[in-house]
């Protein structure tokens, strides 16, 4: 893990495209802004997680290779 310290009004570049701002900074409380193409999701990590969540479950209930071979012979 790369550990950086930026003050309010510094950034970091991620590749070529990405950028994070330091935007505010009060007691232990951060507001970071982030600029990124629309292609690239952006989520707080307990979002991401809840979303990784959902799609697991999801695709519990999607029939098997073999349930969908055994549909198509039918």
């Amino acid at each position: 893990m790369l550990v950086l310290s930026r003050r309010k009004g510094e950034s970091i570049i991620i590749g070529d495209n990405i950028e994070i701002n330091v935007i505010d900074v009060q007691g232990d409380i951060i507001k970071i802004g982030i600029d990124a193409p629309r292609s690239i999701s952006v989520h707080r990590k307990e979002i991401y997680n809840e979303i990784q969540k959902a799609n697991r479950e999801a695709t519990q209930h999607l029939p098997t290779v073999e349930q969908l071979k055994k549909m198509q012979e039918k």
